[in-house]
C-alpha cells in the first residue's frame, strides 16, 4: 500500500476522508455528501469577514479616487473574476473598465482550459501591463491553491508598483498570502473529488468576490436601500424592474413610471433624477456626470443648486 503524503500538499489538494468511497455511492448518497460539503463553505467565508472588510475599505478608497478594480486568476479562480467583473456594469450601471478580469490564456480560456498558461510567472505582470494598470489601482489576485506561478506574480507586480493588493486563496501561508497587502484565506478543507477546486473552493471564492464587488459599489454610491438604482435596463424584464424601482422609490403609479423611464430614453438613473427633481433630460444627465454616476448624489446636488436660487 502506498503510503500517506497527503500532508505534504496544500489542503486543497488533499484527499478527503468523508468522501473516500465517492464512486461506489449511490446518486442520492454523492449529493448529499456535495451539500454537506458544500455547508462548510459559507462558514469559512465567515471566518474571514475582517479580511473582506478590510479588502473593502481598500477597493472603496482607491476606486474612489479614480482607480480601477482588477481580477486576475488563472482556470477556475480566473473564470470567477470574468463572471464578478462582467456583471458589474449591468448591475450597478459603472463603465466596463471599472471593473476588469485579467485570465491567464486570454478570452478563450473562459470555455475553454489553457492549463499550461498558468506557470508563466512573468505573463501575468505583462498581461497587466497590457491593460496600463497602475499604483492608482486594485488587483485581486485569486489562486485556490495560493501557488500559481502566473498570479502570483502579478500580485508581486502590482504590489511592487505600489497599488492596493489582495490574495484570493484557500491556502494559509501560501506563496500568494506572502505577496499580497491583504490577504483572504476562507479555509473550506479537502475537496469531494480531491484536488477538484471547482467545488468548495471556487464556491468560497465565488462567495468573496459577491462581497468584493457588492461592498464597494453599495459603499460608492450606486444602490439606495437594497435597490439596483442604476440598474441598466437593456432588456424586457430589465425594464419592467426599472419601472418597479421607480415606482418604489418615487410613489409613482406604473403608467406613469413607464413614462418617466421614456422620457428620459431608457436610463434609469436619469428618470429617478428627473422624478424626484423635477429637472429636465439634460439638466439630469450633466447633474449624473457631476456626480460621477452617483444617483443620490445628483439629486442632492440638484436640491442644493435650487436651495442657493435667489
Amino acid at each position: 500500500m502506498n503510503a500517506d503524503t497527503s500532508g505534504d500538499l496544500p489542503i486543497t489538494e488533499q484527499e478527503n476522508p468523508r468522501t473516500a468511497n465517492l464512486s461506489e455511492l449511490a446518486v442520492a448518497e454523492i449529493l448529499r455528501l456535495m451539500n454537506e460539503e458544500d455547508g462548510r463553505v459559507a462558514a469559512a467565508v465567515g471566518n474571514v469577514l475582517p479580511e473582506i472588510q478590510k479588502a473593502v475599505d481598500g477597493i472603496v478608497s482607491r476606486l474612489s479616487k479614480g482607480g480601477r478594480l482588477f481580477y486576475i486568476g488563472t482556470g477556475t479562480s480566473g473564470r470567477l473574476g470574468v463572471l464578478d467583473a462582467a456583471e458589474c456594469p449591468p448591475t450597478f450601471g459603472v463603465a466596463p473598465d471599472l471593473v476588469q478580469a485579467v485570465i491567464a490564456g486570454g478570452y478563450e480560456a473562459c470555455h475553454r482550459a489553457v492549463e499550461a498558461s498558468e506557470d508563466d510567472a512573468e505573463a501575468g505582470a505583462n498581461d497587466l501591463r497590457q491593460r496600463g494598470f497602475t499604483k492608482d489601482d486594485v488587483l485581486v489576485g485569486i489562486a485556490a491553491s495560493g501557488r500559481t506561478p502566473y498570479t502570483v506574480g502579478a500580485v508581486t507586480y502590482a504590489r511592487g508598483l505600489g497599488a492596493f493588493s489582495v490574495a484570493l486563496t484557500c491556502v494559509p501561508s501560501s506563496p500568494i498570502t506572502k505577496a499580497a497587502e491583504i490577504s483572504i484565506v476562507p479555509v473550506v478543507g479537502p475537496e469531494v473529488i480531491a484536488g477538484s477546486t471547482r467545488l468548495k473552493a471556487g464556491s468560497a471564492q465565488k462567495m468573496v468576490l459577491n462581497m468584493l464587488s457588492t461592498a464597494s459599489m453599495v459603499k460608492l454610491g450606486y444602490v439606495t436601500g437594497n435597490r439596483m438604482t442604476n440598474l441598466q435596463p437593456r432588456n424586457a424584464k430589465l425594464r419592467e424592474r426599472a419601472v418597479r424601482i421607480i415606482m418604489a422609490e418615487t410613489g409613482l403609479a406604473e403608467i406613469a413610471a413607464a413614462k418617466a423611464l421614456e422620457a428620459a430614453e431608457g436610463d434609469l438613473r436619469t428618470a429617478l433624477i428627473m422624478s424626484k427633481t423635477g429637472c429636465g433630460f439634460g439638466v439630469a444627465e450633466q447633474e449624473l456626470k457631476k456626480a460621477n454616476g452617483v444617483v443620490q448624489k445628483a439629486i442632492e446636488q440638484l436640491g442644493q443648486a435650487m436651495t442657493e436660487k435667489p
